[in-house]
C-alpha cells in the first residue's frame, strides 16, 4: 500500500531468466527507472526480448508466433549449456513478478523448443498459494493438464488446455468467479495479464524519421517514422507539456535553444503530408530531416517520455482496457548515437518523469556513468562482473546480475518461483 492508502497500480517489479539464450539463474529488480549495463554479449538485449515475449503472450499471441520469429527462431532461446533429456527435448525458462491491488504474483513458465515448440509447465503463486499449475501429461496431445484453485465445494479446478498459449491469459474465460478462491486466482491473473501487456518498445530510427508522413498517423510507433505527425498532435495539447518538450530539445541539440517544434505541410508531390520543423529564434527554420541522427533519436525518445501513454502507440500488445496503468517504455540502447550530455539530460528527463508514476523505463546502456546523477535509478550490471558502489567499494554480484546501488536499487520484489510441469 501507498502513503496515501491507494492500492499499487499493476506493474511488472521482478524479471526472472531462469534459462533463456545466455542468461541462466539471473533475478533483476525493476523499479521505474530500471538501467542495463555491461559488455557486449552480456545479455542486456535478451532481458528486453526477454520481456516482450512475456509480454505478446500475456496478449495471447502462441508460443509460435512469439519466439519462430526471434532471432534465431525458438531453437536460438535455448541456452546453449542445456543438454536433451532421455526423449531428446530442451526448454527455456522465464518468469516475472507482478505487484499490484492483488499482492505480489509470480508466474513463471516453462518452454519446450525441442522437438516440438510448446508450453510445458506454468505455474501462477500469490503469496504462499499456488493458483494455477499446468504440467504436460501427454506429449501426444497438443494440450497441457491445468488445475486452478477454486476453493469451492471442489478445492481445484482440472481442465485440458492448449499447450501453445499462456494459461494464465486464458484463465478470465474459464474461471466463473462464483466462489472467493476463483475470484482470487481472476484478480491475480489479470493483474499479470494487465501488467505484461502495457509496454512500448521504443527504438527511434534515425533513417525513417526523415520522411514526410500523413497527419492524422499521431500516435508514436516504436520506430518514430511518424514524428512529425505525433508533434502536429502533441503541439495542440498541454502547453506546459509542449513548454517541457522544447526545453529538453533545447538541452541536447547543438547550438541556439529551441523556440518551438510543429509540423508543417508539404507541397508538390507530397502534398496532404507533413513534416517536422523547429523554430530556433535567429537561427530560424531548421527542418529536423537535417538534424544528426543523435538529435534525431534523443528527440524521439524525448517526446516519447513526455508524451506520455496517450501518445504511445503500442499495438494489440499494449492495448488494455485500464488507461490508468503505467506504460513501460522498453529502449535498447538507450545512448546509441548518443553524446554524454544528451545522455544525461534524457536520464536526469526520465529520473522526473518516472518518478510521477505513468510511465516506467527499462533501458540498455553503453556508458552507465550517467547515470550516477539519477535519482531513483536502479542501475544493474550484467555479465557478471562486481559493480562499484558510490563510495567505490565492490558490490557483490547475484547471479549474472547485481545492482550498482546509485543513488538506490530497488530491492527484488520476490522469491523467484519454479513452473509446475
Amino acid at each position: 500500500m501507498s502513503e496515501t492508502g491507494a492500492a499499487p497500480r499493476p506493474a511488472v517489479t521482478e524479471l526472472r531468466l531462469s534459462a533463456f539464450r545466455g542468461l541462466c539463474g539471473t533475478r533483476l529488480p525493476l523499479g521505474p527507472l530500471t538501467l542495463l549495463s555491461g559488455p557486449s554479449g552480456s545479455g542486456k538485449s535478451t532481458v528486453l526480448e526477454a520481456h516482450t515475449a512475456l509480454a505478446r503472450l500475456a496478449a495471447g499471441d502462441t508460443v509460435h508466433e512469439v519466439f519462430d520469429s526471434a532471432p534465431g527462431g525458438s531453437a536460438a532461446c535455448v541456452p546453449l549449456t542445456a543438454r536433451p533429456d532421455g526423449t531428446g527435448r530442451r526448454g527455456f525458462r522465464l518468469g516475472c513478478t507482478v505487484t499490484g491491488p492483488a499482492g505480489q504474483v509470480h508466474l513463471d513458465i516453462a518452454v519446450q523448443a525441442e522437438p516440438q515448440l510448446r508450453v510445458v509447465g506454468e505455474r501462477l503463486v500469490c503469496g504462499d498459494r499456488t493458483l494455477l499449475t499446468t504440467a504436460l501429461r501427454d506429449p501426444g496431445r497438443r494440450t497441457v493438464q491445468a488445475a486452478w484453485h477454486t476453493a469451492g465445494s471442489n478445492p481445484v479446478t482440472r481442465a485440458p488446455l492448449p499447450d501453445d498459449r499462456l494459461a494464465t491469459a486464458l484463465l478470465p474465460l474459464r474461471v466463473a468467479g462464483t466462489t472467493e478462491g476463483q475470484r482470487q486466482v481472476l484478480a491475480a491473473a489479470e493483474q499479470t495479464v494487465l501488467a505484461l501487456r502495457s509496454v512500448f518498445r521504443c527504438d527511434p530510427r534515425p533513417e525513417r524519421m526523415r520522411a514526410a508522413v500523413a497527419p492524422g498517423d499521431a500516435l508514436l510507433r516504436g520506430c518514430c517514422d511518424n514524428l512529425a505527425a505525433v508533434l502536429r498532435r502533441h503541439r495542440t495539447g498541454s502547453a506546459a507539456a509542449h513548454a517541457a518538450l522544447l526545453a529538453a530539445a533545447s538541452a541536447g541539440w547543438a547550438g541556439p535553444d529551441v523556440r518551438d517544434l510543429r509540423a508543417e505541410g508539404c507541397e508538390g508531390a507530397e502534398g496532404g503530408l507533413v513534416r517536422a520543423v523547429a523554430d530556433r529564434g535567429r537561427a530560424g527554420r531548421t527542418p529536423l530531416e537535417w538534424l544528426a541522427d543523435g538529435e534525431l533519436r534523443y528527440t524521439a525518445l524525448v517526446l516519447a517520455l513526455l508524451g506520455g501513454p496517450d501518445l504511445l502507440d503500442s499495438g494489440p500488445v499494449g492495448r488494455v482496457p485500464d488507461a490508468g496503468l503505467p506504460v513501460l517504455v522498453l529502449a535498447d540502447g538507450l545512448d546509441r548515437g548518443l553524446d554524454k550530455r544528451q545522455t544525461q539530460a534524457l536520464l536526469a528527463l526520465a529520473g522526473r518523469v518516472c518518478a510521477q508514476g505513468d510511465l516506467r523505463l527499462l533501458g540498455t546502456l553503453f556508458d552507465v556513468s550517467a547515470a550516477r546523477t539519477v535519482p531513483g535509478a536502479c542501475v544493474l550490471r550484467l555479465g557478471g562482473a562486481r559493480a562499484a558502489r558510490p563510495d567505490g567499494s565492490a558490490a557483490a554480484p547475484d547471479g549474472p546480475a547485481c545492482a550498482e546501488e546509485y543513488p538506490a536499487a530497488e530491492e527484488a520484489a520476490a522469491r523467484s518461483g519454479t513452473p509446475g510441469g
